[in-house]
């Protein structure tokens, strides 16, 4: 088999997560795994379902937005993820104290929770995540098929791979 000079167009791999949910911190160990075994071939993307049962949910994902707009989005989405229960006890302040951890600007951080100027992408997310019929986090769309971790991730990876294979072949 010949290596094409055409560069390959990445396969996308939305997860759509709550963080301020432990089922999306599992999912981490899948979401590493599958980064390290497609590399640049598997586009991860962070989509935002807030769930009403998270009620700090809603602004860490505009955090997490900032992040990205820093430059660190899923390193602060993975450090977040791995404090859901600090988040539930403590709140927003938990948000800024893991922008200043991992070097980013934590008083715009402060200011854009302020100003909602994520609020639209969040909003968007959540009303696509409604429209492919996401119902809890975390939840998968690759190849145009929806898998859902919430009830239970095992075997997701799999079946994630399974895909990914199929479309990067």
């Amino acid at each position: 088999m010949s290596e094409s000079t055409t560069p390959v167009s990445p396969v996308v791999l939305e997860a759509w997560f709550d963080l301020q949910c432990p089922d999306c911190f599992k999912a981490l160990d899948d979401v590493r795994a599958l980064r390290e075994k497609y590399g640049e071939r598997l586009d991860v993307q962070l989509r935002h379902f807030p769930l009403p049962k998270h009620k700090h949910a809603y602004a860490a994902a505009q955090a997490a937005e900032e992040a990205f707009a820093q430059g660190k989005g899923w390193e602060y989405a993975e450090t977040l993820l791995a404090r859901t229960e600090e988040l539930g006890d403590r709140g927003e302040p938990v948000l800024l104290d893991v922008a200043r951890e991992l070097g980013l600007d934590a008083e715009e951080f402060d200011t854009a929770l302020i100003d909602g100027r994520h609020l639209l992408t969040v909003d968007a997310d959540e009303a696509e995540g409604k429209a492919v019929k996401v119902t809890g986090t975390p939840t998968y769309v690759i190849g145009g098929e929806r898998l859902d971790g919430g009830q239970s991730q095992d075997g997701l990876r799999a079946r994630i791979e399974e895909i990914a294979d199929g479309l990067l072949t």
